[in-house]
């Protein structure tokens, strides 16, 4: 195989002196038209510092999503009425389906892959009175002794609800930490009695916090024995009637696959509920991964806003670029001329206007990557929403200005390149 000899020290610094010479000459350009050079770098700019800055927040918002939805506990099947999803939901064939039952909660459990079942019942509560303070908007939920597991709550103080409590119906409850806040400021809750639509509950427990997921807090949570919520609440009319319906919380066995579950919980529903090969669910199935999808799907529009305004604003810059640049060898052609009278090659002179070219959408491409970032950090600053930047975007900024900079620049420069010395000399 043929091999490349080295190159010379003498060659390599000649390499370098014509190099270094370029370079001179290209700052020497921008140097002398500062505000046209800066001109032309504005779409460079723009679309840069809006891939930066859009690619940075919703990272961040995919780490902040990403941290929330593991927060719901970890790998759990919520077996529903309705599916989630973006979208019109036909409520009337909603409603039509039949509602699930603890007799499908305790058929579930029973499967081969399933380690634990938490069947729930809610409904709102909009107001709720201690003494002069009150606490708004809150969910109140009937649960079993293994639903603070399966959703990831933990106790701060006093218990949780136990077998017990819900074998006896006893009328007792667990509070959120914004419940806490609101009503019980400078007083230990624990033993207190909350009037719930007009049922004393006695408070056994408070719930360490979990913040907010997606905007809604999910401290505002009050949980009380399943069975006490049948005996004691009917469910509220219109959406009263869907949060009423009972929900089943499935998780599967360490090791098995959740994929597999799933199947195991659809198969058993729909020879529960006597549906045909042909008939659609009626009954939704949801997981985690589910959240993630409608998250991608709604981001998604904003990485598609992203890449036209992106594309839009390199192409407006990079079309100033290649103007400024045929402006230049216009402007150039003597000087072009004396260079190639003098000995400089065709080589020389496509390199050099190649290398202004680049060089000009490369700075582009730093002030747009720093305005990115700066943009970033304010919103994060201003709106608390976590920004970041993979390196990765950073190199996409320089690859892209670097990529306009060659497309852009090659015709100019080829134009320059082969202009002849002596008409070049004459041109006026």
């Amino acid at each position: 195989m043929a091999r490349s000899l080295p190159m010379s020290p003498g060659v390599q610094g000649e390499v370098l002196m014509r190099f270094w010479e370029i370079v001179k000459l290209a700052l020497g350009t921008f140097q002398a038209n500062r505000l046209r050079s800066f001109l032309t770098t504005l779409g460079i700019i723009i679309g840069v510092m809006t891939v930066i800055a859009i690619v940075s927040l919703i990272q961040g918002m995919n780490y902040e999503v990403e941290r929330q939805i593991s927060s719901l506990g970890s790998n759990v099947i919520y077996l529903q009425k309705v599916s989630w999803g973006v979208g019109q939901i036909d409520w009337d064939e909603v409603s039509r389906r039949p509602d699930l039952t603890l007799e499908d909660a305790v058929a579930i459990g029973r499967l081969s892959g399933v380690a634990v079942v938490a069947p729930l019942r809610s409904r709102v509560i909009s107001r709720l009175n201690y003494r002069n303070r009150k606490a708004t908007n809150l969910e109140l939920s009937g649960v079993t002794p293994v639903y603070a597991e399966v959703a990831n709550y933990g106790i701060e103080s006093g218990r949780f609800i136990s077998a017990d409590d819900s074998m006896r119906k006893r009328a007792v409850c667990v509070i959120g930490g914004y419940v806490v806040d609101n009503l019980f400021p400078d007083e230990e809750p624990i033993g207190k009695e909350l009037l719930i639509e007009g049922k004393k509950f006695t408070v056994i427990g408070t719930l360490t916090r979990k913040g907010s997921f997606l905007g809604q807090t999910q401290d505002n949570v009050i949980f009380i024995p399943l069975a006490t919520f049948e005996k004691s609440f009917r469910a509220q009319p219109g959406w009263g009637e869907f949060a009423h319906a009972l929900s089943i919380m499935v998780v599967p066995k360490p090791g098995v696959a959740l994929e597999r579950v799933i199947d195991q919980v659809r198969e058993l529903m729909r020879r529960r509920h006597g549906l045909k090969y042909d008939q659609p669910d009626d009954f939704g199935i949801n997981t985690q991964e589910t959240l993630r999808t409608i998250y991608r799907n709604i981001t998604r529009v904003a990485f598609i806003v992203m890449i036209a305004v992106a594309a839009i604003s390199l192409l407006v810059g990079g079309i100033g670029i290649m103007n400024i640049m045929l402006v230049a060898v216009a402007e150039r052609t003597r000087e072009i001329g004396l260079r190639k009278a003098l000995g400089a090659t065709t080589g020389d002179i496509l390199y050099q206007f190649l290398f202004e070219s680049v060089l000009l959408a490369l700075t582009g491409g730093v002030i747009g990557i720093a305005l990115g970032l700066g943009i970033a950090k304010v919103v994060e600053l201003t709106v608390h929403l976590r920004a970041a930047a993979p390196v990765w975007t950073i190199v996409l900024g320089f690859g892209f200005s670097a990529v306009v900079g060659i497309f852009f620049g090659i015709y100019p420069a080829s134009r320059a390149a082969r202009l002849d010395p002596i008409q070049a000399l004459r041109y006026e």
